[in-house]
């Protein structure tokens, strides 16, 4: 049985790349860096980036990572913008909470979630 999630992996084409966009375009801690594979610390989260296997665009479906904003959404958002994220649409408001998807360096799906206000 499974006690909790102990990494999430997404593969990568580009590992500077990808580490660059993950510590300074969205300010997570670089845990450990490597040509092949390199582990962001995402406020106790272990993201690994995998530089083994190919990336490749997402087709639609698959996993996605939601990060939690430190402030508002709307803010976070505005502050992505100014470096360079590119985002698919509007944040969409729904009963469970906010989203807005967008990608990272290397095509993987990442999406902005704000829970609810209650």
């Amino acid at each position: 049985m499974a006690s909790g999630v102990a990494a999430v992996w997404v593969p990568v084409s580009d590992m500077q790349r990808a580490v660059t966009f993950y510590r300074d375009t969205l300010g997570l801690t670089v845990a450990s860096e490597d040509d092949e594979w390199s582990e962001i610390d995402a406020n106790g989260l272990r993201i690994g980036l995998n530089g083994r296997e190919s990336a490749s665009p997402s087709s639609g479906g698959g996993a996605v990572v939601s990060f939690q904003p430190d402030g508002s959404i709307e803010d976070e958002v505005a502050d992505l913008r100014s470096k360079g994220v590119e985002f698919a649409g509007d944040v969409s408001e729904h009963p469970w909470g906010k989203i807005v998807p967008f990608q990272d360096s290397e095509g993987n799906d990442l999406q902005l979630y704000a829970p609810p206000q209650g």
